[in-house]
């Protein structure tokens, strides 16, 4: 049971850094592993599926794409429980979950993630394993949202990569709209197993993760120790 959860980066934010996208396809524990995107939160963007296959045809992998908008498989299950990976792509958290809702994808990644598929995703696909996130689902607001569970706690992606998400994460746990949780700047990754963090990963330096939780009333962050896997 695995979840990797990336604050940014990967193919669709740093092209030509592929060091996080290359670590999840080593997790899958296959020489080939079979790779799914699920662009579900872009509202299946022909774009962020072309530049998913740019990537990932080069790499050893099967990739392929599940689009809900433009279904072309007629057995969920069956198709999304035979991968080794499924990639969730970054978007629109809120229009995510209802739509996975509606088609019975929360309980059929439940299952792909007891069975033993690697599931990971960046921003909305990195808040939609939490219990909970701060989604900027609604245009120019940063707000609370209710997730899948999978994972304990609060979720924030782009920590340091949008002016307003550091203090308005803060804010929230402070306030006690959400839960301690983990944050992750761009370029940062956090690495489950089972709803343990095993590593904090970055695909550069200056790239960290934080746990934050409240202290004495007070939103307290602590770095993670980070693995730098271009060292």
């Amino acid at each position: 049971m695995q979840i990797i959860a990336m604050g940014g980066g990967g193919f669709s934010m740093e092209p030509d850094n592929p060091l996080l996208d290359r670590y999840i396809l080593a997790q899958a524990g296959k020489a080939v592993p079979k790779i799914c995107f699920i662009p579900t939160a872009s509202g299946d963007s022909e774009d962020y599926i072309a530049r998913f296959y740019r990537f990932f045809e080069k790499e050893s992998c099967v990739p392929s794409h599940l689009s809900l908008l433009r279904l072309e498989i007629a057995d969920l299950r069956s198709f999304l429980l035979d991968q080794d990976i499924l990639y969730v792509g970054g978007g629109n958290s809120r229009n995510l979950l209802a739509l996975w809702r509606e088609w019975g994808l929360d309980a059929i990644l439940r299952e792909a993630w007891e069975k033993g598929i690697l599931l990971a995703g960046i921003s909305a696909g990195s808040i939609c394993w939490f219990e909970e996130g701060l989604t900027d689902s609604v245009p120019g607001r940063l707000t609370p949202i209710q997730a899948l569970g999978f994972l304990p706690g609060s979720n924030t992606p782009h920590y340091d990569g949008e002016a307003d998400r550091r203090p308005a994460y803060l804010q929230c746990i402070q306030r006690g709209q959400l839960q301690d949780g983990l944050a992750m700047d761009d370029g940062a990754a956090v690495h489950f197993v089972g709803t343990a963090v095993q590593r904090a990963i970055c695909s550069r330096p200056e790239a960290a993760a934080y746990r934050v939780s409240l202290q004495d009333g007070k939103a307290v962050e602590a770095k993670l120790p980070m693995h730098n896997l271009g060292e």
